[in-house]
């Protein structure tokens, strides 16, 4: 009973969390550089409220945002508590490892890995690269049998669905073959029984769809960097693990798949009469489909099969790859795999699987809305329209029509943005009631205001009024007191002066740096009238002050002489007063 309920616990918890893309945006990480927006090639994303969202339906998981993202918002979903719970059921579970694990364990054999997964409780250990080899023989069958035409490989499930979602005509073009890890697990299933539960180790996020949409036969994705955090969270060093013996046998040829190129070379083969091509990364292969005529193959006979990676270099480069595929890495591929042909291999295994066509709806704007979304952005005419790309779409007009979408907003062009940002600041420079100027590192102005212009004499003023500004001018020809400009140059911060002179006028005035180094601000304020209205006032209260002690001294004064006279008076009375008859006697 204990069994059955953790199980429905685990299905539960699948089911809920397989509703979840296995990409998907941090948004308080998000800095709205719009860089994914620029390298997706699906124009997947939303920009809602300068934020960076992943429009589900439009996705393709190719991963291609995550590792561009320089904030690192973007991620790929974790499945690893789930594996960790299917593996702590008890369950026969098998992990299949890609053939680009060379690219993330540098020097790590996959014996040694393999080692690593048996700690972590798998029942067994088996390469990716035995599906890969069923799907090259599958895939050679296929091709003999056609008379002719253009076909596409199915191995990657990324480059599978953006064909299946932007260029949908071509899905039935897709070989109907499995991928390389489902064919390894349908091979599992026949091998071990149907109960056994398999559980991909790769750099993939495609991968994950996989699973999700096939649950039965591919039980969970994981990358390469969930299975580090794994090991690191039991204590499993790859450093110091035992090698152990793969479970299913050991791959051959399977393992040039992830370097590019790399199926078509398990191809080769003299019975197999194609041309074969190899494209890699979504926009490259977006270019040859529109420039194929697949008709004119069907009838001349001609056999072309095009290998399609969706990772530039192939799966070496996988957005969950801890480091590129340098050439060393190749080499080693290169090495491990044999250079023979997959044809003649016996399929004992169903990998039939077919592709229908999953069409993304992208209505095109009218003309009236689009131009109407162009002005919007400041796009009156043609030469408007600077096409930077700062946006992250090729075009103002793919901006315009990702906001009548709604897929995008007015301030992600960079240059509208800014004249926006320039007429503010021009409209505040410009009618804020005292002199402002800045200056760039020359002591040159770069904008200043008029007010400006007239505290500097009647000759600037008309030369401003004249040309609008005093752009280009030297400060040094402008005003007397350019050491102050000089000194917050050199040494950043904000310098205060008051009571400054300046001809006939009384300024106050504060210097401070706006980009250190490069551009200075300064506000002068004039103070002439209310010094002098101040002066007037102090040469006012000296003038009563003076008349007040003039008046006290005058008082202090005449007190003075009285007190002379009383004394004398009172001397003589008391001199009289001592000299009559019979007193003293």
């Amino acid at each position: 009973m204990r069994r059955e309920g953790e199980a429905a616990a685990i299905k539960a918890s699948c089911a809920a969390e397989g509703q979840s893309r296995p990409v998907f945006t941090t948004e308080s990480a998000c800095q709205d550089c719009y860089k994914c927006v620029r390298h997706c090639h699906c124009k997947a994303i939303q920009i809602i409220d300068a934020r960076a969202a992943i429009l589900p339906n439009r996705c393709v998981s190719c991963g291609e945002c995550v590792r561009v993202c320089p904030s690192h918002a973007k991620k790929i979903r974790s499945d690893l508590a789930r594996a960790q719970r299917l593996v702590a059921l008890g369950e026969q579970v098998h992990a299949s490892i890609a053939p680009s694990f060379p690219g993330h364990y540098r020097g790590v054999s996959i014996n040694r890995l393999a080692g690593a997964l048996k700690r972590l409780g798998f029942a067994g250990v088996g390469e990716t690269a035995l599906g890969a080899q069923l799907v090259s023989a599958r895939t050679a069958q296929m091709l003999c049998e056609v008379r002719g035409g253009a076909w596409l490989s199915s191995a990657c499930p990324a480059a599978v669905e953006f064909i299946r979602k932007y260029h949908p005509r071509w899905a039935s073009r897709i070989l109907p073959v499995v991928s390389p890890v489902q064919a390894h697990a349908r091979w599992l299933r026949q091998r071990f029984g149907q109960e056994v539960r398999t559980v991909f180790f790769g750099p993939c996020a495609a991968k994950k769809v996989e699973a999700d949409n096939a649950p039965e036969t591919l039980s969970l994705a994981l990358t390469f960097g969930e299975l580090d955090e794994w090991l690191a969270r039991v204590g499993v060093s790859l450093a110091e693990v035992d090698e152990a013996p793969l479970s299913h046998g050991v791959a051959e040829e399977g393992r040039l798949y992830p370097i590019e190129g790399g199926m078509n070379e398990t191809l080769r083969a003299p019975e197999l009469d194609a041309r074969l091509i190899t494209v890699s990364g979504l926009g490259n292969l977006a270019r040859l489909i529109e420039r194929i005529d697949a008709d004119a193959f069907d009838a001349s006979g001609t056999k072309l099969f095009v290998e399609m990676l969706a990772c530039e270099g192939g799966c070496l480069n996988g957005p969950a790859m801890a480091q590129g595929a340098g050439l060393d890495v190749i080499v080693e591929v290169e090495r491990a795999g044999r250079r023979q042909a997959s044809a003649g291999r016996q399929v004992a295994v169903s990998l039939d699987m077919a592709f229908t066509p999953a069409a993304v709806e992208s209505p095109t704007p009218d003309e009236v809305a689009l131009k109407k979304a162009l002005e919007s952005l400041g796009k009156f005419t043609a030469a408007d329209e600077l096409n930077c790309g700062a946006c992250g779409y090729n075009s103002c007009r793919q901006l315009a029509a990702a906001l009548v979408e709604g897929k995008a907003e007015t301030s992600m062009c960079l240059s509208h943005l800014r004249r926006i940002s320039q007429k503010t600041s021009n409209a505040l420079i410009r009618y804020i009631p005292v002199a402002v100027v800045l200056a760039d590192d020359n002591l040159q102005v770069v904008e200043c205001n008029r007010n400006f212009a007239e505290l500097c004499g009647e000759e600037v003023l008309t030369a401003y009024d004249a040309c609008g500004n005093l752009s280009g001018a030297y400060l040094a020809s402008l005003l007397p007191f350019t050491e102050l400009f000089e000194s917050v140059l050199q040494g950043g911060g904000e310098i205060e002066k008051f009571n400054q002179s300046l001809g006939d006028r009384i300024l106050n005035l504060s210097v401070f740096a706006i980009a250190e180094g490069r551009v200075i601000g300064a506000i002068l304020q004039d103070v002439t009238q209310y010094e002098l209205k101040r002066e007037q006032v102090a040469g006012r209260a000296r003038e009563v002050i003076r008349k007040n002690v003039l008046t006290v001294q005058r008082i202090a004064h005449a007190l003075g002489e009285h007190m002379a006279d009383t004394e004398v008076l009172l001397s003589e009375i008391a001199g009289a007063w001592s000299d009559k008859p019979g007193e003293g006697a």
